[in-house]
């Protein structure tokens, strides 16, 4: 179907919708990307929908309609330790098999806003590893390299996003597996602080700390899957509710120094790393070296002291009877928690609480850390060879995040002359999830290395939550602009000229209709607010200007231009452009180009 780009975004998903695709469109041209994706890389999905059950729901959702349904026809996955009625959960174990009885809750969730399940998709065996070769069903390859690994334990659903065959998939993350497989396939990887996502209807791994994670091709809508899925679950005992944490537009961040800065050899994934930390400075950031060190002996505590106990926990009575069903690697590890005592859990409990306090200084000095999201990569060859120093390598930088609360978003970070991708992750406080997503976005759109597979494919404007927004002087005033006040664009002088600056990049609700006007010099475009529209929101940017410069600007607006109140994607308002309906009557309308600036670019 020419109405998709090779990857499907949400973005591109409701532009063709827009265009006058139907759910059974989309469907169809998923069905025709998976049979592609199993010819090469047969080892991508454990159960898909049958072809027969995606097209009937397609034809439900159409019927129905979009109303009230935010995610209507988004195809997604879900790695196959997280249940969705109708599909066996086998957790990569065939013999450890279920029917479940009803969806897991963050499914529950995503179907009802109108998102399409396409199919279960493979994993690291009881979601054991960071790699993704520990699974009977083979081993999903890197998009980019058949001979590397796709990274674990959430490997499918990072291969299914990234080939294109779905705008998003669900990954679980103990210790990386949201994180590590997003970075070996050029994607963001939304690793939620602990207990915001419910995890009802998920085979635990280390059930005090696991957490669902989005796979997806962009921050802001990696952030609008997770909004979806939140939300305090008393059939969860870990489910918390969200105590949101603000962080500042320009914030200071821990970077890596001395010896703790370990690329196992790496050059590539090491030069990405220095290249990132300057974009982030050149974006306003502080930076501020760190000790990792107490962090690193955090990470270690996950496999090496106690917790792998939790991992036994899960599976204890399988074991006993089903050893023989394990993958060896898997096996070993879970059998290594026999013989730990609940003194040496308390033990283990106390050094982490002893080394969250050593690091409570950290926190003081920077709002965030940027980290490698893996230090190296590796064929598959390779960690077949040796499989557990391998996979401990990945996991340098992401085994303490659970283990100490927090929230992370992992973010491509451009590719090295391999050919491979690397990345970084941001990690932030217990509840900075929005906060962090503001500067993640940014800094993805700045490495300028695709989506997915595409490495080519534009970069979706970022919106920025609410909380990265600073505060405003005294007498200042925002405006949201649309067209030739962009920045860059013919008319961004008057917002400069009288000392305005840049606050963020966003997008409106959705129900806003994008046209551009005839005869119009410089050349704009007309907003129209259309509350029976379901788009995707319109690409603004809000600019903060003095009080009397404001109105001397407002005065100067031509008609059939004004200014009038936005509904924006994050729920708030904002005073900006709107265009007189009547000056539409000839004019193109470009909502499906998400705003001005891919407008111009396609022309």
């Amino acid at each position: 179907m020419m109405l998709l780009p090779p990857m499907m975004t949400l973005h591109s998903i409701r532009a063709a919708y827009a265009a006058g695709a139907t759910p059974l469109d989309i469907v169809e041209e998923v069905i025709a990307r998976r049979a592609r994706l199993a010819a090469r890389d047969p080892a991508v999905f454990i159960t898909p929908v049958p072809d027969a059950a995606l097209r009937a729901t397609a034809r439900a959702l159409t019927g129905r309609g979009p109303q009230g349904l935010p995610l209507y026809g988004i195809p997604f996955a879900v790695k196959d330790n997280i249940d969705v009625a109708g599909l066996p959960t086998t957790a990569a174990c065939p013999a450890y098999a279920y029917d479940p009885a009803a969806d897991a809750t963050t499914v529950a969730r995503l179907i009802a806003a109108g998102a399409i399940v396409i199919g279960k998709t493979n994993l690291d065996q009881f979601a054991t590893g960071l790699n993704g070769t520990r699974s009977p069903y083979g081993a999903p390859r890197s998009v980019f390299d058949p001979d590397h690994v796709s990274g674990g334990s959430s490997s499918g659903s990072a291969v299914a996003v990234a080939a294109g065959v779905c705008a998003f998939a669900l990954g679980t993350d103990t210790a990386g597996s949201g994180r590590v497989p997003a970075m070996f396939n050029n994607l963001v990887g939304i690793k939620p602080t602990p207990g915001l996502v419910p995890c009802t209807g998920v085979v635990p791994a280390c059930r005090s700390i696991d957490v669902v994670t989005v796979l997806a091709l962009t921050v802001p809508e990696g952030v609008e899957i997770r909004r979806i899925m939140e939300g305090h679950d008393p059939a969860d005992p870990f489910s918390r509710h969200a105590a949101p944490v603000a962080l500042p537009p320009r914030p200071r961040i821990g970077i890596l120094q001395g010896a703790e800065r370990n690329f196992y050899g790496n050059a590539e994934v090491e030069a990405l790393y220095d290249a990132a930390t300057a974009r982030a400075e050149a974006l306003g950031a502080t930076l501020v070296p760190f000790d990792y060190a107490p962090f690193r002996e955090a990470a270690a505590l996950l496999y090496d002291g106690p917790w792998v106990a939790e991992r036994l926990a899960a599976v204890e009575g399988f074991l006993a009877t089903n050893a023989g069903d394990f993958d060896p690697v898997v096996r070993g590890i879970v059998e290594g928690a026999r013989g730990r005592s609940a003194v040496e859990a308390f033990r283990g409990l106390y050094r982490l609480k002893e080394l969250c306090q050593q690091v409570a200084p950290v926190w003081e000095a920077v709002d965030m850390l940027m980290l490698p999201t893996s230090p190296t990569t590796c064929t598959v060859a390779e960690m077949l060879a040796d499989p557990v120093r391998r996979n401990s390598e990945f996991g340098l930088y992401t085994n303490f995040a659970n283990l100490m609360g927090l929230a992370a978003i992992a973010v491509p970070g451009g590719f090295g002359a391999s050919g491979l991708p690397a990345g970084v992750t941001l990690v932030g406080p217990g509840f900075s999830d929005d906060a962090l997503a503001g500067f993640a976005a940014a800094l993805h759109a700045t490495a300028a290395c695709g989506l997915g597979a595409d490495r080519a494919a534009p970069v979706p404007p970022a919106p920025v939550p609410p909380a990265a927004l600073p505060d405003l002087p005294e007498g200042w005033l925002t405006l949201a602009v649309v067209g030739a006040h962009l920045t860059g664009m013919p008319l961004n002088h008057e917002l400069t000229g009288p000392g305005g600056f840049l606050l963020a990049r966003t997008r409106t609700a959705p129900g806003y209709r994008l046209y551009e006007l005839p005869d119009s010099v410089p050349p704009k475009p007309g907003l129209i607010r259309d509350p029976n529209f379901a788009g995707d929101g319109i690409e603004v940017e809000l600019w903060a200007l003095p009080a009397a410069a404001f109105g001397q600007f407002v005065a100067r607006i031509p008609a059939p231009l004004g200014i009038g109140k936005l509904e924006l994607a994050d729920g708030g308002q904002a005073s900006g452009f709107l265009c007189e309906g009547h000056a539409l009557r000839d004019a193109r309308e470009i909502t499906s180009f998400g705003g001005w600036r891919g407008w111009l670019a396609a022309r």
